[in-house]
């Protein structure tokens, strides 16, 4: 793709993403996936006021750091292995993709050792899909007030990943129950939290994240088109 047809892209999506939130919410920001994206076909996005990346894997986000570090605020998307949180501290802004208590106190230790706190959210796995991770619905509260005091974070939000089909229906539903539970655990006030951002929505169904309340969505394909075969 073409700078050109990336940048008529992201005004594409911005305009959408107004469209589907109808003014009962704030159109949610919009943040690039740079899976497997270079730093060449990434920097351009600075000059079309794309502010955050998203990155899935912490290896591959190490060998962009060098010509992308300070250009964007990065947030580690993908799900994140404990041995790994070390590599990825003090050089990503949030973590999206905490879904257990020993990685959060694992974040939160190497934060602290190195004078930091780090932003993170909790995911949910809005349908039950254990093999893609998450935190249940229904545990989400016991398990935010099981991190919140941990002093080397920051509780920002809540995070969901929905599953791959074309049943809009069905995803619509989730993604209001994600912004119900979203405003529930806003209104529970749990000391710690933050219940700021939303992150939901992706290239196939950020228009209903944005009906839903999303804050942020995460979109790749539809801003850079499908990869090209080598």
């Amino acid at each position: 793709m073409t700078r050109e047809a990336m940048y008529a892209s992201v005004e594409r999506i911005r305009r959408e993403l107004e469209e589907a939130s109808d003014g009962r919410y704030p159109a949610p920001r919009l943040m690039a996936v740079t899976k497997t994206r270079t730093p060449e076909e990434i920097l351009p996005l600075k000059d079309i006021g794309i502010t955050e990346i998203g990155e899935n894997r912490v290896q591959e986000l190490r060998t962009k750091l060098p010509e992308i570090g300070g250009a964007f605020r990065i947030h580690l998307i993908g799900r994140l292995q404990r041995n790994k949180v070390r590599q990825i501290i003090g050089d990503v802004n949030m973590i999206q993709s905490v879904d257990s208590v020993p990685l959060a106190e694992e974040i939160s230790e190497r934060a602290l050792r190195a004078g930091l706190r780090m932003d993170v959210l909790t995911e949910i796995s809005p349908a039950g899909e254990i093999q893609k991770g998450g935190v249940p619905i229904a545990e989400t509260e016991g398990f935010l007030r099981q991190i919140a005091p941990l002093e080397g974070i920051r509780v920002k939000g809540l995070m969901a990943v929905m599953p791959l089909t074309e049943d809009e229906a069905y995803l619509d539903g989730l993604f209001a129950g994600m912004r119900q539970l979203f405003e529930q655990m806003r209104d529970a006030a749990i000391p710690g939290v933050e219940m700021e951002e939303l992150s939901m929505g992706m290239s196939g169904d950020y228009r209903l994240a944005a009906r839903h309340g999303a804050t942020v969505v995460r979109v790749g394909s539809a801003i850079f088109g499908p990869r090209e075969p080598r």
